[in-house]
């Protein structure tokens, strides 16, 4: 019976061809603009670690004096000074623990030819790789030893070394930094989590290529390397980081389970306590967030993207109206048509379904046109200035999504015109016949 209804639908769609296209038309231009919308803000709310951002954890304390004006708001710095990173770090209360930095490095290739260049560097300590699952091309990363030593070591991203030397296995190799002789150990496979969650307000990009250089903490101190955020909240020599009362590291933990994280916020309060007692702080909050939370804090997706999705389904609402109006007209036109069928002995539920037929028949073919749509949608995003253009794809999830969102729009805008033609006594309409 599914053929028998489908060659009557697309009869009835190819009789009425200017009807079928502006239904068609309604359709696709309001799941093209909701489509385009939304994949941008599924690529902006995504997991960037979806493996294991359960067991990531941001940590945050607060040094300030009770009258910075950022104490005052009642929110927790975002960034952490070095004496309590380190004493995190030491105490070793996670399963993987990391302080980081962003800063921007100069590079000297060894070839004569290439000029010296900055790129962005991560200055970080041993179990940032581990416990972000940074994938290797060769090599590894350091270890704790080299962070204490401060070791000459670096690792580098695969796009930097496809730059200097060709793709090559450069582990062993020199790179300059500043004027500093560093040994490459590791060299990276494409890794750049959308969005950077390792360093938002750290002072690099939240979206895009990832960072190029990493950098053992104590030795990128060591050769004067500086963060790219800084906050003091008391007088200091803003060169001895290590002591100055400033806040320029990122600190993130990684806990097993909620045993772990349970564990971990005890402690983090005995030790905001114990810093109170010293005198070191005036507050004893401190705050534990997973990588999630962490990101819906932040705010990562912007508030226009979140209004222009509003809108785009709104304007596919109208369009789903619309096309509601023009099957209703045509059913209309067609009541003799259906008397005739009724009369025949076609039952109300023939009738309905032969119309859903033809209604999920425009929902294809809208989605279809929805699909290009789209991409024109999303490829106007690439070409605007936002930091998140690039992410503006259509991947086969959105691909799926199109269709769905299309057979559904189609499903919902034919319910009312199919019940309202099963509903249709034919006795009067043959009878004006």
């Amino acid at each position: 019976m599914f053929g028998y209804y489908l060659d009557m639908a697309l009869r009835s769609l190819k009789r009425n061809r200017v009807l079928t296209g502006l239904m068609v038309l309604a359709l696709a231009l309001g799941i093209g603009a909701s489509m385009t919308t939304l994949t941008v803000f599924a690529s902006l709310s995504a997991d960037p670690l979806p493996e294991k951002s359960s067991q990531l954890f941001y940590v945050q304390v607060d040094p300030y004096p009770k009258n910075e004006p950022f104490s005052r708001s009642g929110k927790l710095p975002w960034l952490m000074s070095y004496i309590d990173a380190m004493n995190l770090l030491h105490a070793g209360r996670a399963e993987r623990q990391a302080a980081m930095a962003l800063s921007k490095v100069k590079l000297t290739p060894e070839n004569a030819q290439q000029r010296p260049f900055f790129s962005d560097g991560v200055m970080t300590t041993a179990d940032f790789f581990g416990m972000f699952d940074v994938p290797f091309q060769y090599g590894s990363g350091w270890s704790a030893g080299d962070d204490e030593a401060r070791a000459k070591v670096v690792v580098i991203a695969g796009l930097l070394n496809d730059r200097l030397f060709g793709g090559a296995n450069s582990v062993g190799r020199i790179l300059r930094i500043g004027d500093q002789a560093f040994r490459i150990i590791g060299v990276l496979r494409p890794w750049a989590p959308q969005p950077h969650f390792y360093s938002l307000y750290l002072g690099g990009r939240d979206y895009g290529a990832g960072d190029a250089v990493f950098l053992p903490l104590q030795s990128a101190r060591a050769i004067g390397q500086m963060p790219i955020n800084l906050f003091s909240y008391a007088a200091g020599d803003k060169q001895k980081l290590e002591t100055a009362p400033s806040t320029w590291l990122g600190f993130w933990v990684q806990l097993p389970n909620t045993e772990a994280a349970s564990a971990y916020r005890s402690f983090l309060g005995d030790y905001v306590r114990q810093q109170v007692a010293l005198g070191r702080f005036q507050r004893s909050d401190a705050g534990l967030s997973s990588l999630m939370q962490w990101l819906r804090d932040q705010k990562v997706v912007p508030d226009n993207v979140r209004v222009q999705m509003g809108m785009a389904f709104s304007f596919l609402l109208i369009c789903i109206v619309n096309t509601v109006g023009l099957l209703l007209a045509k059913c209309l036109r067609r009541s003799a048509e259906i008397s005739v069928r009724r009369a025949l002995g076609a039952s109300r539920a023939a009738i309905f379904m032969q119309f859903m037929v033809e209604a999920s028949l425009v929902g294809m073919a809208g989605g279809l046109l929805g699909l290009v749509f789209a991409e024109l949608g999303l490829w106007c995003i690439r070409r605007q200035p936002a930091e998140y253009a690039s992410l503006a794809q259509l991947d086969v999830r959105m691909f799926v999504s199109t269709f769905a969102v299309a057979l559904v729009a189609s499903l919902i805008a034919g319910i009312l015109p199919a019940w309202r033609a099963c509903a249709m006594a034919p006795a009067p309409q043959l009878k004006s016949a």
